[in-house]
């Protein structure tokens, strides 16, 4: 594996976390906020994933199949609950960055950071193994 690709997956794993903690940070200025970086913490730490086996792409929908389809399904690496935690989060990140007649509610959003928070911390380990290999 390239270290440029080590690196990148690195910054990733960073990008994840600085995502959890603005998620909390947003509950009380900005709940579309705090929706959209619960997502993007499971996002960079997939991409990170994706830089470790560079597997690269600009689609996020891509991204998060190739992941169930190797971590879940295939290799069965993570449990097939973190799949779940994945496209709910996707689904309520695109409705609520796009369609501006929703608007989130703070338990919802609470319970996404939550899965969120839960879904990095099970693939973090195992991705700073890889990077220590």
């Amino acid at each position: 594996m390239k270290q440029h690709n080590k690196t990148l997956a690195m910054n990733s794993l960073e990008k994840a976390q600085e995502a959890l903690k603005a998620g909390y940070a947003n509950l009380d200025i900005s709940l579309t906020t705090a929706q959209n970086r619960a997502y993007y913490a499971v996002f960079y730490t997939v991409l990170a994933l994706g830089y470790l086996d560079e597997f690269i792409t600009s689609s996020h929908h891509k991204l998060m199949g190739w992941f169930n389809k190797k971590y879940i399904y295939t290799d069965k690496i993570f449990d097939s609950s973190l799949s779940k935690i994945y496209s709910t989060l996707i689904r309520h990140r695109e409705i609520f960055d796009y369609d501006v007649s929703e608007t989130p509610i703070r338990e919802n959003v609470e319970k996404d950071l939550n899965s969120s928070k839960i879904f990095v911390q099970a693939l973090n380990d195992y991705i700073l193994q890889r990077l220590n290999n």
